[in-house]
């Protein structure tokens, strides 16, 4: 496999490794005797393969620069590593959709199979960076490493955070005690499991939290330290696949509860042909009377109604302000409204029975 080396090739690259000279190629290096661990890095585009026609200007275009450029711009990756850059897609994560997701799920898959490589890292932008994360947790069928990276800066900004991520990214990525943890992702010096970690900030670098269970652990320049794994199924130990023939996930809607909700979403999002609706409710998941009452009339059509939350943390458990067990209604538990649509969607590939789909908000 190819070493992406040091040296620079274009002035977006050499930009980023003046930005980032201080001396990265300190954490997690390896002796010459050593052989390197091998990383697949796989690319979807997103802010941190952004580029900005002026350095000191907000505007930018997501998902302009290749993979071959990002990690030429990392100083000292390739003393850790060896690897190959791979194209998955190269869009902002706002166009994020499921051919890519397949495709992303799909080549992980692959990867594993092929037997070549102990981890893999996934560069992506940080809109749909949790639902991404959160997809693949529940689909491929891997124990090794996968990383998640993304940056607030695209590459071409002063002080982009893109670079050290990705290097933070590679060093989890070769560790033996990151295998069997989950689809991981990796901002600003955290580590999060792919089921906790949201975006709270639209611009500050620390926007990546997990506000309902911790981080998954900790990065200083390479110097990584991993906290307790996570109890929830995942990855080798999810019961979900991808069928050969399957193109697109089931059609789930989210409503987005707020004062003098009607029924006119709800009703809109049914007849465009919603196999599911999550409700990201006020509070502990509530809503106005007409929108409990034109959910309840869809469960009762074979519609899966789950509730979730707005608020950004807490439980919504089953029972407390809305009687679930009459409305034949599903409660999120713990996962924010985007991702109890991605766990809804997987649930109906197989099934769309209200108590078995229980199950699986409980147990993932």
């Amino acid at each position: 496999m190819k070493e992406i080396k040091r040296t620079a090739t274009t002035a977006i690259v050499t930009a980023m490794v003046v930005t980032l000279s201080f001396g990265l190629s300190f954490g997690g290096s390896v002796s010459a005797a050593s052989p390197k661990p091998r990383i697949a890095i796989l690319a979807t585009g997103g802010t941190i393969a952004g580029a900005q026609p002026d350095t000191n200007q907000p505007g930018y275009k997501a998902g302009s620069v290749s993979v071959d450029a990002i990690l030429a711009a990392v100083p000292g990756l390739s003393d850790i590593a060896e690897f190959d850059g791979e194209q998955v897609a190269n869009i902002g994560s706002q166009d994020m959709n499921d051919a890519v997701w397949l495709k992303l799920a799909r080549r992980i898959n692959e990867i594993e199979a092929e037997g070549k490589v102990d981890g893999i890292v996934i560069t992506h932008g940080t809109d749909t960076y949790e639902e991404t994360a959160y997809f693949l947790n529940l689909m491929v069928k891997t124990d090794m490493p996968i990383v998640l990276v993304g940056s607030m800066r695209p590459s071409t900004a002063i002080s982009a955070d893109g670079p050290m991520n990705i290097y933070n990214g590679v060093v989890v990525a070769t560790l033996p005690e990151a295998r069997g943890r989950g689809v991981l992702a990796m901002m600003n010096d955290d580590l999060h499991y792919a089921r906790r970690v949201t975006k709270t900030n639209t611009t500050h670098l620390d926007t990546m939290r997990s506000p309902n269970g911790g981080r998954a652990g900790t990065c200083d320049t390479g110097k990584c330290t991993l906290f307790g794994p996570t109890a929830k199924r995942h990855t080798t130990r999810s019961e979900f696949s991808l069928p050969p023939e399957l193109t697109a996930l089931p059609d789930v809607a989210i409503i987005y509860a707020h004062a003098n909700l009607d029924d006119r979403l709800i009703k809109a999002a049914a007849d465009a042909g919603a196999k599911g609706i999550v409700v990201a409710g006020v509070g502990d998941g509530n809503m106005t009377q007409p929108a409990l009452d034109a959910l309840a009339d869809l469960a009762k059509k074979g519609v899966v109604v789950v509730r979730s939350s707005r608020v950004g943390s807490g439980i919504v458990k089953r029972n407390v302000e809305v009687d679930d067990d009459q409305l034949g209604f599903v409660a999120a538990m713990d996962l924010n409204p985007q991702k109890a649509r991605i766990l809804l969607q997987a649930a109906l590939l197989t099934t769309s029975d209200p108590a078995e789909i229980q199950r699986v908000f409980t147990e993932y």
